[in-house]
């Protein structure tokens, strides 16, 4: 039995445990909140076993298990120094800390000690992602030239957000959300896709700002837009926007010689992947309206879940594929340079501001070997 433990029982903490129980072979050996009451209210909930404190969590994991660090990003790097420091290995929920500095410290850290640090989201290693490396590789469309990634939420601000909680009780905390900005929080479910994709960004152009200075009593927040031009060094140019105030748009377009690969839904494992052929009309130059649904040879990938909320995703598979791969005593696909690269270019998006500019990152990372099922 592969065990983890949970720091953090707030509104994403249930998406997790709701998750991890479409793994078996893993167990919850104990969970910390600093909140005694959310504490409380998540135990009873799931029927797992709190710990009096972070130390005693630490101590309580059995070797070889792993600390789902699931705070708030302000404690990511304490939680994640603790873990490490500690003896354990770590998953941490985006971004793995708020400055490259803590970043690397971070990553020098597990290194040193021989332990692996991944980061969410996992996204990546779902059905829809590895069905589009897939296309890729078998070389549908021809070459790919352009990537439209988009991540434009609606007009969060104006949502019924006080109503939001999760399956234990836990409301949607708007006003950290807020405070982080949607970059942080929702650029790595695309931007995770394309560096397992194509490898390392070698430059962003980048541009971020808060459009909206009073959302819900918040003020001086993160930016609530960003739109980013990624250059890739073995791969097509790639435009990824982020917002909480266009309207819903998660569409992925990979637009080729011969047509366009295209999903519409990030938060979905299971969304379909179509390829739309370019066509010649008369005049005219048009994609196939309907599209032709790529589909994986193999048809056992990963338990799925029912749509919960906005998402429809296994929140366990980072954590399950680690674990997996500290057992076989090999790397994990979202742990190490994986990890920090992916951390890097979120906060050079992040941090670009009103004034823009290029950024060259100086972490670097090779394209992630696909999942067993999709080859």
């Amino acid at each position: 039995m592969k065990s983890v433990a949970i720091v953090g029982c707030g509104f994403v903490a249930d998406l997790y445990m709701r998750s991890l129980q479409t793994f078996p072979d893993i167990r919850v050996s104990a969970v910390f909140d600093r909140s005694q009451q959310r504490l409380a209210a998540f135990c009873t909930h799931w029927g797992v076993e709190p710990a009096s404190s972070l130390d005693a969590l630490l101590s309580g994991l059995p070797a070889n298990g792993l600390l789902l660090n699931l705070t708030n990003p302000s404690a990511h790097y304490e939680i994640n120094c603790a873990a490490l420091e500690a003896g354990h290995h770590v998953f941490c929920e985006k971004p793995l800390a708020l400055s490259l500095k803590e970043a690397q410290k971070l990553c020098a850290l597990a290194k040193q000690e021989s332990l692996q640090l991944g980061s969410a989201p996992s996204s990546v290693l779902g059905e829809a992602a590895q069905t589009l490396g897939y296309a890729l590789r078998q070389g549908v469309g021809g070459t790919p030239r352009l990537i439209y990634a988009e991540l434009d939420d609606g007009y969060i601000p104006q949502a019924p957000i006080q109503d939001w909680a999760s399956e234990s009780g836990a409301p949607w905390p708007y006003q950290d959300e807020f405070r982080v900005g949607c970059t942080l929080e929702h650029a790595g479910y695309y931007l995770s896709w394309l560096i397992a994709m194509f490898g390392p960004v070698s430059k962003v152009l980048a541009s971020s700002s808060e459009l909206v200075p009073d959302k819900r009593g918040v003020t001086g927040g993160a930016p609530d837009f960003s739109v980013a031009v990624l250059h890739f060094e073995n791969g097509p140019v790639v435009r990824l926007t982020c917002s909480i105030s266009a309207p819903h748009d998660h569409r992925f377009r990979v637009i080729c010689d011969e047509g366009v690969i295209a999903l519409t839904k990030a938060w979905d494992n299971a969304a379909p992947v179509k390829y739309h052929r370019r066509l010649k009309i008369r005049r005219r130059l048009l994609e196939h309206p309907l599209g032709r649904r790529i589909r994986l040879k193999q048809k056992d990938t990963h338990p799925k879940l029912p749509r919960t909320g906005a998402a429809a995703m296994n929140f366990a598979l980072g954590p399950a594929e680690m674990l997996d791969a500290i057992a076989a005593g090999v790397p994990s696909r979202i742990a190490g340079d994986f990890a920090l690269h992916l951390t890097e270019v979120t906060l050079a998006i992040q941090n670009s501001g009103d004034s823009g500019g290029a950024y060259q990152p100086v972490s670097r990372c090779e394209p992630m070997e696909p999942m067993p099922w999709a080859h």
